[in-house]
């Protein structure tokens, strides 16, 4: 009996859409992604990808959920024992990792979870620890809303970067004060890396200082309510006084 041959191509499935779209996003940018760029990518005709993805959008999405699934949780299990400013802080160096590997999907991932399941996961964990914390629901939305601005903000672009190296760009008359400008762009990953520790510590050290002032608040306003009055107890019911006999006795004891 003859074996049966091997396909030439590997077969065609969604894991390998969202790796193929993935590495073409990283190297050449989203607007490099199309059905068409990414079909002929894997060997297939363009129809093919429409069995696994209806849209280019969703194909962005996946390749945007792959990434978040990177995303170190662990700190925010129950128990792992972190306190919750050290779980931010951990959290936030695993997510701007995951984002500074794959920054041209940065601005897909600003955009929010969506329906994404990873997406989702990040916020379920990161509300369910702020909440176990001590922190009202309403400030636990806030607290997540604020860490995905700072890091993904900081994962867009490259600060230093943004600066040329040339010396003569920055004439004296104009910019007094930039005169090592040009030298930014050779220090770049320290010049970034701490600016993100900056911000990180100045953001931790402000939510625990609000932190500690809500609890101040909630032990006044505990101290400061009126305890409830003690119950009023039962007085002793009256010794019943015997009745005067028919005999006329008690007059004359009187």
């Amino acid at each position: 009996m003859c074996a049966m041959a091997r396909p030439r191509k590997p077969l065609l499935s969604r894991d390998r859409i969202v790796e193929t779209a993935g590495a073409l996003v990283d190297a050449e940018g989203l607007g490099a992604l199309s059905t068409r760029r990414l079909a002929a990518e894997l060997g297939v005709s363009g129809p093919s990808l429409y069995n696994h993805f209806r849209t280019k959008d969703e194909i962005l999405d996946a390749v945007a959920d792959a990434v978040s699934s990177k995303i170190d949780l662990s700190m925010f299990t129950e128990d792992d024992g972190r306190d919750w400013q050290t779980a931010l802080h951990d959290w936030a160096v695993s997510y701007r990792a995951a984002l500074a590997d794959h920054p041209h999907i940065v601005p897909v991932l600003a955009q929010g979870p969506g329906r994404r399941p990873a997406g989702l996961r990040v916020a379920d964990a990161v509300f369910g620890a702020m909440v176990r914390a001590g922190w009202p629901p309403s400030q636990a939305t806030s607290i997540g809303a604020l860490m995905r601005y700072f890091v993904t903000g900081s994962a867009l672009g490259s600060f230093a970067r943004g600066f040329v190296d040339d010396e003569t760009a920055y004439d004296a008359a104009d910019y007094p004060h930039l005169g090592q400008a040009h030298r930014l762009a050779e220090h770049r990953q320290k010049v970034d890396e701490g600016a993100f520790a900056t911000g990180l510590r100045a953001l931790l050290d402000g939510l625990r200082l609000q932190y500690e002032a809500q609890v101040r608040e909630s032990a006044a306003r505990a101290s400061a309510r009126p305890s409830a009055p003690r119950e009023a107890r039962p007085s002793a019911p009256r010794e019943a006084r015997p009745s005067a006999p028919q005999d006329g006795s008690a007059a004359a004891e009187a």
